[in-house]
């Protein structure tokens, strides 16, 4: 790993190794970040589905 790194600084390359470092992660956080929303939909999706439950009972 510290060859590499050797190497990328002997060559200029720095920049784009931050780069890719700071694109990954934000790839990952987006990843993150729609999962999360897709499990909320579904856990407000399941909400609505049991007050139309309950709704559909007390009528």
């Amino acid at each position: 790993m510290a060859e590499a790194l050797q190497i990328f600084a002997t060559k200029g390359d720095l920049a784009h190794v931050a780069l890719f470092l700071w694109a990954s992660a934000a790839s990952g956080l987006l990843v993150w970040s729609l999962r999360e929303q897709a499990a909320s939909n579904k856990r407000f999706q399941d909400f609505v589905e049991e007050i139309a439950r309950l709704t559909s009972l007390l009528e």
